[in-house]
């Protein structure tokens, strides 16, 4: 198993101060989580910081998670106060929903004010839950930068909403070390956690090892085998014959199957997956 995933650049500890700074500046905070991960792309470092503070949870990529746990998750969130809700920021859906919600909060705020100010509202989270997409989205044109990979966005960005509001960006930021290995993995799988500083190979595997147990059928239906491998190792080969990822010699192409694996999960090909329960 990968142990001890820790990816901590410098950047992300002054993104900590500039939350810690600007928190007093802003009304609400958009914390954004991945829905496959909701528990992992949570950071507890945030919790700390915004207490106290209203908060909207905004389950993105909900439409590469399963339905029914994303709706647990939600309801979870609700319970303990909070506001909370699940979209797709890519494509839009759910945006309409989440700026009524901004909405209902900002005339709340109003309410006893003899003068209206616009909701400031900041967006945290860690990278590559989908801050910007969600961002650009809210603005209404392409005014932050976006990327696959974690860690594109860097700086302060006042920005402008559709409604007037005003909206502080942050780049991601994650923690110094993670106390539960399963933490970093379920980064790594979601693409939170750079390939570069990981065995891609190794990460592919243990992927397999979870969705063996938690998706079995999704497995093999997407890769067309008709049982999984007596180890999580055979499986993997498996794939590897099924697509023809074979090198001279009738030796496994490890490394374009695990490209293979990560990729398509990650683009919810494999279907429709959270790796964490409630």
């Amino acid at each position: 198993m990968i142990e001890n995933i820790n990816w901590y650049p410098g950047h992300m500890k002054k993104t900590r101060e500039l939350i810690q700074e600007n928190l007093k500046l802003t009304e609400a905070v958009l914390e954004v989580v991945d829905a496959r991960i909701p528990h992992s792309s949570r950071n507890p470092i945030i919790d700390q910081l915004l207490q106290g503070r209203t908060r909207i949870t905004v389950f993105n990529k909900s439409d590469l998670a399963d339905p029914k746990a994303t709706e647990a998750w939600i309801a979870a969130e609700k319970e303990k106060g909070r506001y909370a809700i699940g979209l797709n920021a890519m494509s839009g859906k759910g945006v309409p929903q989440l700026l009524k919600l901004l909405e209902q909060i900002q005339e709340e705020k109003n309410k006893d004010r003899a003068r209206k100010r616009p909701l400031r509202l900041m967006v945290v989270g860690v990278p590559n839950v989908g801050k910007s997409s969600l961002i650009n989205r809210l603005v209404g044109k392409k005014s932050a930068k976006t990327g696959d990979k974690p860690g594109v966005t860097r700086g302060k960005q006042w920005l402008g909403l559709q409604n007037d509001m005003l909206l502080l960006d942050t780049p991601g930021i994650l923690w110094p070390k993670f106390e539960d290995p399963n933490t970093g993995l379920a980064l790594a799988f979601c693409g939170s956690i750079r390939d570069e500083i990981l065995s891609r190979e190794d990460l592919a595997l243990e992927l397999i090892k979870v969705l063996e147990v938690r998706y079995p059928e999704e497995l093999k239906a997407r890769y067309k085998l008709e049982e999984l491998g007596e180890t999580s190792l055979e499986t993997m080969e498996q794939i590897a014959a099924k697509r023809g990822f074979i090198l001279s010699g009738k030796r496994i192409d490890y490394t374009r199957t695990a490209r293979t694996v990560l990729d398509e999960f990650r683009k919810g090909r494999i279907g429709l997956i959270t790796l964490e329960d409630l």
